[in-house]
């Protein structure tokens, strides 16, 4: 299937019961792809790279944990299915991971808007995130969510040089509370590539 109609079907799942039986494989085989995926961001901040694997896998959790049979599964494909890469972008769920309540709520009410903030930096040039419209991510009194799912779409000539050994590519943030850059190793780099038709 090419990967511009990449998504979760039905058929791709597997009964909770046969699931629950490779779930610890299946994790075992994810972790290292996982790892690649997954990029720091100044202090606080994470990007966690998607792709059809981590999405499926994802699925198959709620689907085991919340234990909702059938009746369950298109709301978990309708949540899951759109954080699946197209073929031409890459797609990401940003996370401030800050323990401390008191501080992850200082931190995050000086945070307002920075879902608009975010980008991949590609050779120098900087393409936004596009933030899914499904929630408003930033709340009326400027406090920001801990969670953002982000879209970059990237033009065919990002998409080459992101493909060329040596390239560099960065994540960065440039809200003025929060600006900073970080560069993706080649192994990193190469494995995002793959998100690419």
């Amino acid at each position: 299937m090419p990967l511009a109609e990449r998504r979760i079907d039905p058929s791709d799942l597997l009964p909770d019961a046969e699931f629950a039986k490779v779930r610890k494989a299946r994790r075992a085989e994810l972790l290292p792809l996982k790892r690649l995926r997954r990029i720091e961001l100044g202090p606080y901040c994470t990007f966690y790279f998607e792709s059809y694997e981590t999405m499926l896998f994802q699925v198959q959790e709620m689907l085991l944990i919340e234990k909702g049979g059938a009746d369950q599964i298109p709301d978990e494909l309708a949540a899951y299915n759109p954080l699946i890469p197209n073929g031409s972008e890459l797609v990401a769920t940003i996370m401030f991971e800050i323990d401390d309540p008191i501080r992850r709520e200082a931190v995050l009410a000086r945070l307002g808007g920075v879902e608009d903030c975010f980008f991949i930096q590609v050779d120098g040039e900087r393409v936004l995130g596009v933030p899914e419209g499904d929630v408003e991510r930033t709340r009326e009194d400027g406090k920001a969510s801990s969670v953002h799912f982000l879209r970059f779409p990237l033009k065919p000539e990002h998409v080459a040089v992101f493909r060329k050994p040596g390239a560099e590519i960065m994540i960065g943030c440039s809200h003025e509370r929060y600006s900073h850059l970080a560069g993706l190793s080649p192994a990193s780099r190469a494995e995002l590539a793959k998100d690419f038709a």
